[in-house]
């Protein structure tokens, strides 16, 4: 019996040195000892620019680091070889693999064509700017490094709906392609930007049947080569729902395995929205509770005038845990990225806490909260910044309380606008479990909570050693626990110390 807790295992600003994969196989087991039971990795096939690729901007979906394209053979994490000897060691760990799956462009394109579209105001996708006219566009995909390996299929402009570059006039924007079917985008569930089906690159036409079974040929053959056990669907967003209800049906049919699947649909604070998209997927997959996130990146920044009473209102894991992947970031979120919303650090013990040691939700960490992230890019503004992201000293040793110690009944005492706690009574199956959070975000506080009749007459102590003081259970199975100012303890038996060793 052990709770699930996945991780991010990659930054926007990783290092273009090919030296992830290997990281992941030398790292597998102290991963698995703090807690860790599922690895998301990132994107594994070539993107655009080669090596230095994040991987979002994906050229090739069936080259890992196999073939020589976009100047190298290795992708920026490293080879088809290395990437498939991580999975390897995670399986020894027996650690899970959640692939990053990005099926919504393709982008680099081997040759042009010449096709007729409409030009679309960016602002609102749904109203053209002219009539028709014809682009010369780089929608063929012939792959000649790879020469028909693994796949013969040839991408061109009737499996894309839209474009964003003109080559023959060496324009930028956004290009409706106009093909059999019709002059629409594929539907979406809003009507942010008029349509927000088309987001970068080549728009994959999803309406194209070929494409569909070009895409199923596709996963048969990547869960065959790797063997993984779950999904993290990039930009659902911009993909019709119908799309990965069928495509989603096809893979866990194909599998025999129900693989995991959660999406990024980035909504924050819209926890409608996200709603809208489970029921449009028939809770299909999960997905990140973006509301969540919205609500911990407000408490950081507001202190102690934040009511943490509310911290959980509106959220996804409020509302349907058994879909819910809490975070406290990613790599959109992180500084100097499109969607920038940290949590402040002074906040992130507080935030781990909150998604870690409660009942509800699958929580996610993130990269630099466990090994640290230095960078330099442009802001918005156009001028350059040098961001040092922390490692969070009580990260492992949070997530080992997940894993040791967070089970069993919860009691919520959410009760004061500044000061807050839980418990969990703990379970038999795993000795010694069961914990109290004190957490603050103003003065010292306390709270009289109940941790179990089982725990009357144990010796709790904080482990993240915020309060020294031991505090001995009543017969009731209660006890006032403390936690400092700005800052949060969680309490457990005595006895689970040893387990909870970092080695």
């Amino acid at each position: 019996m052990q709770n699930g807790t996945m991780m991010q295992y990659f930054h926007w600003y990783y290092p273009n040195d090919g030296s992830l994969w290997k990281k992941v196989r030398e790292e597998a087991p102290r991963l698995a000892a703090i807690g860790i039971n599922a690895l998301w990795l990132p994107p594994a096939y070539k993107g655009t620019q080669g090596a230095h690729s994040i991987g979002y901007d994906v050229y090739d979906l069936y080259d890992l680091g196999e073939f020589n394209s976009k100047e190298s053979v290795r992708t920026k994490y490293g080879t088809r070889d290395e990437y498939l000897a991580a999975i390897q060691a995670l399986h020894n760990e027996k650690i899970q693999v959640y692939v990053d799956i990005v099926v919504n462009h393709l982008g680099g394109g081997d040759e042009t064509e010449l096709i007729q579209v409409l030009r679309m105001n960016p602002d609102n996708r749904n109203e053209a700017i002219g009539e028709p006219y014809d682009i010369e566009a780089y929608t063929k995909f012939t792959y000649p490094a790879r020469k028909g390996k693994y796949s013969n299929f040839e991408w061109n402009h009737t499996c894309f709906s839209g474009v964003d570059y003109d080559h023959l006039r060496g324009e930028n924007g956004i290009f409706n392609i106009i093909n059999e079917y019709g002059l629409e985008w594929e539907e979406m569930l809003t009507d942010e930007k008029g349509n927000y089906d088309y987001l970068m690159f080549c728009d994959i036409e999803f309406r194209n049947p070929a494409v569909r079974e070009e895409l199923k040929t596709w996963g048969k053959w990547y869960y065959e080569t790797t063997h993984f056990d779950g999904m993290r669907l990039d930009a659902v967003k911009h993909i019709a729902p119908q799309f990965y209800n069928e495509w989603l049906a096809y893979m866990r049919d194909m599998s025999g395995r129900e693989l995991f699947a959660v999406g990024e649909y980035w909504a924050p604070g819209d926890l409608p929205l996200l709603l809208r998209y489970i029921e449009a997927t028939d809770g299909k997959l999960s997905l990140f509770d973006a509301a969540l996130h919205h609500r911990l990146h407000t408490a950081s920044k507001q202190g102690r005038d934040y009511d943490l009473r509310t911290i959980f209102d509106d959220t996804l894991v409020a509302t349907m845990p058994h879909l819910a992947v809490t975070l406290v970031a990613n790599h959109d979120t992180q500084p100097l990225q499109a969607l920038e919303a940290p949590v402040e650090p002074w906040f992130k013990p507080i935030a781990y806490a909150l998604i870690l040691l409660r009942e509800k939700g699958y929580p996610c960490i993130f990269y630099p909260d466990l090994y640290s992230a230095e960078y330099t890019d442009k802001g918005q503004d156009g001028n350059d910044y040098h961001i040092v992201m922390p490692s969070l000293a009580s990260l492992p040793l949070l997530c080992k309380l997940r894993k040791e110690a967070s089970y069993g009944a919860q009691h919520d005492y959410f009760d004061h606008p500044n000061c807050v706690g839980w418990t969990r009574e703990g379970d038999e199956a795993v000795p010694d479990s069961g914990c109290a959070v004190v957490v603050s975000n103003g003065d010292p506080g306390s709270k009289q909570m109940f941790v179990g009749l089982h725990q009357a007459g144990k010796t709790f102590v904080d482990a993240l050693q915020h309060e020294t003081q031991e505090i001995l259970i009543g017969e009731n199975g209660e006890a006032e626990f403390y936690c400092p100012g700005g800052s949060l303890s969680v309490w457990v038996s005595k006895d689970l110390l040893p387990r909870l060793a970092i080695g």
